[in-house]
């Protein structure tokens, strides 16, 4: 008797982990990057394909919450869950830079409204030795402030650059805590989520320097000394995610991990992060950070295309394994 059983294509993509959002993030701020060093069509096709993968992740995501979950419950509470705060506001910070604001301002609302409720159930689960994903806490939160800032700048809306500067500074606490917590084995070990340890400085730069764009548009937001911090800050952050970026590049060849791992999208994120914010900051404050953003967003993208390939090699046999088992398993007795 032949019995029923999910569509290859369903039964692959059940086998996704939370952390996959950050192919959506890398993506995203690929086309950012892009998109600051001038190569628009570039940035635009970058910006297509994580519009894709985040309208499918989002209705995984709706999916599992309104039909299965317990599941959700589950996935929920793991640190790759704050993907979805993340690749949302990666990707509305895009649509902003296009002038889509009402699309922006919605997918905003949209992150703001998640993440309160996915960062406690994750930061209740921390622990001690944890991987990179850790620091996914700091990402999420700095994301809202990133979209905020973009947001107020392009919408001159006072009110919204305020309410960023908070996400901004929580976002560095975030991080302090989830150092504390982070396995510093994972830099000779970790699969590729390590990466997100100097990504999130990279995100909290970002976000400080289009706090910096958003008071250069003729608004007046905060005095002259409170500037200063904001500037110090950012430049403070932008150093130690380079810092970072030596010490894990160095790392990968002295311990090398070839092999394709979901968890290498967290590797690609940190690098179109680390450029889009050498760029941002070199655009308000430190023009010849220019041409190295320039050279890193190169870099990130050749990650990109490598992690890609793999990515669909591994869905490709993915999908044979999982139509053989269906073939199996509908198969008479």
């Amino acid at each position: 008797m032949s019995g029923t059983s999910p569509s290859p294509l369903r039964a692959w993509w059940a086998r996704r982990p939370p952390a996959a959002g950050a192919a959506v993030m890398a993506t995203g701020i690929l086309s950012v990057a892009l998109h600051l060093t001038g190569h628009e069509v570039l940035s635009r096709v970058a910006l297509c394909l994580a519009c894709a993968a985040w309208v499918t992740l989002a209705a995984n995501f709706a999916y599992l919450l309104l039909v299965e979950r317990a599941q959700w419950l589950t996935r929920a509470v793991t640190p790759g869950a704050l993907t979805a705060v993340a690749a949302t506001t990666v990707v509305g910070t895009r649509f902003s830079l296009l002038g889509w604001t009402t699309l922006a301002a919605a997918l905003l609302a949209l992150a703001a409204l998640l993440w309160p409720g996915l960062l406690v159930l994750v930061v209740r689960h921390w622990g001690r030795g944890m991987p990179g994903a850790v620091f996914l806490g700091c990402v999420a939160t700095e994301g809202l402030a990133v979209l905020g800032a973009t947001l107020s700048a392009a919408t001159s809306t006072p009110w919204l650059a305020h309410a960023a500067l908070v996400p901004f500074w929580l976002g560095i606490v975030l991080y302090l805590l989830a150092l504390f917590r982070f396995d510093l084995r994972q830099v000779a070990l970790g699969s590729g989520d390590h990466w997100v340890a100097g990504g999130a400085l990279a995100i909290s730069a970002l976000a400080g320097a289009k706090l910096i764009a958003a008071a250069g548009t003729g608004m007046y937001l905060w005095n002259s000394d409170d500037s200063a911090v904001l500037h110090d800050v950012t430049v403070l952050l932008l150093t130690l995610d380079l810092a970072w970026y030596v010490v894990l590049l160095v790392a990968e060849f002295v311990w090398p991990r070839v092999r394709y791992d979901v968890r290498r999208w967290s590797t690609v994120f940190p690098l179109g992060m680390t450029a889009a914010a050498t760029l941002s900051v070199a655009a308000v404050d430190v023009g010849w950070l220019d041409a190295p953003g320039r050279v890193l967003m190169w870099i990130a993208v050749a990650g990109w295309l490598a992690v890609a390939a793999g990515a669909v090699l591994q869905a490709r046999a993915g999908l044979r394994s999982a139509g053989a088992s269906g073939v199996r398993s509908t198969a008479p007795r």
